[in-house]
């Protein structure tokens, strides 16, 4: 069988394992808590009593697959070189704030408006991840330690300026402070037209289904490309398993941890984007948190690939989705965060044990092809 096909199979069949482990493990916690595995398992796929129901049910899981599966992007960028780049949650709230206000400064064609917001959000994720990528290259300062700290100083600013500069007009009774609303040529047009295909009733809630999907979409193709079929990928690559090798061969792995860092951070730039250009229209005080560390979840479960990031953030955003559910059956809603941790802590070690018994396997097939190589000694 061939080795590719040998580490493909492995790599199958520990995830599966993982998951069946997953859910044993899992099932007993929720004993624990008090409540029924069954239910709790059926609750994950109740997506509402009416077509309705249904719709929003649908429309709510793949809107929030959409900002995980961009977090994973970013986050895997910074895996391939062997940065971690936990910063990922502070680039992209102040990215998030930057580009609503930017936006609603000025008024032009939706093509217009829509790629100048992007591309704030992008240049101010990319520059606020270039801070630790350069105190690393120039001082070597750990990229965990300061990316962990800007990540603070993000989330307070942010904080800051949707009360202070960047404040909009507060409606009465509104307990939130936004930043001013975004013109209507800002917003991303939803796919809703998708359920008609399947007869299905279109999504009231939230905007129905974001546009954005279709960026990040081809976000994940631009990315696979970058780093699997060019040589900056490659570079990439080579820098993060070893430096001085990289070097000795003429590319410059403090330029690489640079331009690594700063992509990372331009895709996270994007990942608070669906969210104001599909529904809220604003950034506000209560602004969806937590992305950028589910996206290193989302990244490790999908082993830095972008397939296997869709795949994860599939998964998280199925699992969060049943949050109402659960109440409703009276199972703590806690019960996803365990399931979650678990799954990614057996995928990762199924990963560690499928790569030693492919490389162990690869082993004994390169010995058995050199004792078939071997010339046979002729007798005098």
């Amino acid at each position: 069988m061939p080795a590719g096909l040998n580490r493909a199979l492995l790599t199958v069949a520990g995830a599966v394992v993982a998951i069946v482990l997953a859910i044993a493990i899992s099932s007993v916690a929720i004993i624990a808590a008090g409540a029924s595995p069954i239910d709790a398992f059926a609750a994950f796929f109740n997506f509402g009593e009416t077509e309705r129901a249904v719709s929003n049910g649908i429309a709510a899981f793949l809107n929030r697959a959409v900002p995980l599966f961009i977090a994973g992007l970013a986050v895997a960028v910074g895996f391939r070189m062997n940065l971690f780049n936990i910063g990922v949650e502070g680039q992209y709230r102040i990215a998030a704030i930057c580009a609503a206000y930017v936006g609603s400064t000025f008024t032009a064609p939706k093509p217009i408006q829509i790629l100048v917001i992007i591309v704030v959000a992008a240049v101010v994720g990319g520059a606020y991840a270039l801070i630790p990528a350069v105190m690393k290259v120039t001082r070597g300062v750990n990229e965990v330690i300061s990316t962990i700290m800007l990540n603070y100083i993000a989330i307070a600013l942010a904080s800051y300026l949707v009360r202070g500069p960047f404040a909009g007009q507060r409606a009465a009774g509104q307990l939130t402070t936004t930043t001013p609303q975004l013109p209507e040529s800002a917003m991303f047009p939803n796919l809703n037209f998708v359920f008609d295909w399947f007869g299905l009733l279109a999504p009231t809630r939230g905007g129905g289904v974001w546009g954005f999907l279709l960026v990040a979409v081809v976000l994940g193709l631009v990315v696979w490309v970058v780093l699997e079929r060019t040589r900056f990928g490659f570079n990439v690559k080579a820098s993060g398993l070893n430096g001085p090798a990289a070097f000795a061969s003429g590319v410059n792995p403090k330029k690489m941890v640079i331009a690594a860092m700063v992509l990372s951070g331009a895709i996270a730039g994007l990942i608070g984007l669906p969210e104001i250009l599909g529904d809220k229209g604003a950034f506000n005080s209560n602004f969806t948190a937590g992305l950028g560390f589910l996206g290193i979840a989302v990244a490790l479960l999908g082993r830095n690939k972008p397939v296997g990031i869709a795949i994860a953030a599939l998964l998280f955003a199925f699992l969060d989705r049943a949050q109402g559910a659960l109440q409703i059956a009276d199972v703590p809603s806690s019960v996803i965060t365990i399931i979650q941790g678990v799954i990614v802590l057996l995928v990762v070690i199924a990963n560690e044990v499928t790569n030693r018994i492919a490389m162990r396997l690869e082993e004994q097939r390169a010995a058995r092809q050199l004792d078939t190589n071997r010339p046979v000694e002729v007798a005098a």
